[in-house]
């Protein structure tokens, strides 16, 4: 595992179908939909050209982030956009979100017993309610870690639907990196619950935590946010191969609350790093 960590610079949703969404002082993540209260969570495909194309494809676009990096770079070519201008959910610094690998983990405040700020102890709801003590999104389902419960993880949902759809090649993989992930967190926190010595931090560590699934595949409405941005995160390398920069698309793990501030701890898969690609 990764011991890289990085910062939140600002998150945003928004309840509408619009390019831009508005910045917030905290969203919360639900596991397996999305971000509370935005348009675009759910177990299967809620972008609008998906849903046309096909309904029944999994949602692997949850939560969309972008490094505020790239910001600054296109700010350097006369481009302003501020956190939230390209409709993403959080924006980050100091992780290169695009070097990621497919099915990295992605952790968001201080573990439990950290002591710092809103991180120390439980993940705590909007409201200040714990997460998992019966908060519950709009559609009915509970927010945060406690979202479990008999019929599994909630995230198992949108792999069923992907079991159910007929995907492409790159869509495959990355609803199969984020399988991967989630056997992979399921297993840390058996055997971290095994050690009676660590039993109580196991099940104090509430920290919201996304899977990287893809790329974000930019279009042509961000030249209509900026005119001329589109060629400034969509190009070509020398090798003549594709190069999106617009963010990276994420599933969540586990639920939580996520605001400006929170330190981002990145946790790699093992084995050869799987390069991003389109979802």
């Amino acid at each position: 595992m990764s011991a890289e960590h990085g910062t939140v610079r600002a998150v945003s949703r928004n309840d509408a179908y619009t390019f831009t969404k508005p910045s917030r002082d905290e969203i919360v993540l639900v596991a397996g939909l999305g971000v509370e209260g935005d348009i675009h969570a759910g177990v299967n495909v809620r972008h609008r050209s998906r849903v046309k194309a096909d309904p029944t494809q999994p949602n692997l676009r949850q939560v969309h982030l972008i490094h505020a990096e790239l910001f600054e770079e296109v700010a350097e070519k006369g481009y302003e956009v501020p956190p939230g201008g390209l409709g993403e959910n959080v924006t980050t610094s100091g992780i290169d979100l695009l070097g990621l690998p497919r099915g990295t983990i992605l952790r968001f405040g201080h573990p439990a017993g950290h002591g710092a700020g809103h991180g120390e102890g439980p993940a705590r709801g909007g409201d200040g309610t714990q997460a998992g003590d019966g908060t519950r999104a709009g559609d009915g389902t509970r927010a945060g870690e406690g979202s479990e419960g008999a019929g599994g993880h909630p995230v198992e949902a949108v792999l069923t639907a992907a079991a159910a759809a007929t995907l492409d090649d790159a869509t495959a993989r990355a609803a199969e990196a984020v399988a991967a992930a989630l056997r992979r967190d399921a297993a840390a926190r058996e055997a971290t619950a095994r050690d009676e010595t660590a039993q109580e931090a196991a099940g104090r560590d509430g920290r919201a935590a996304i899977v990287v699934a893809g790329l974000r595949n930019p279009c042509a409405q961000i030249n209509g946010f900026r005119s001329g941005l589109l060629k400034e995160v969509l190009g070509q390398d020398d090798d003549g191969n594709i190069v999106r920069k617009a963010g990276v698309m994420a599933v969540v793990l586990r639920g939580g609350p996520i605001r400006p501030g929170d330190p981002v701890t990145v946790e790699l898969p093992p084995g050869p790093p799987a390069p991003l690609e389109r979802i």
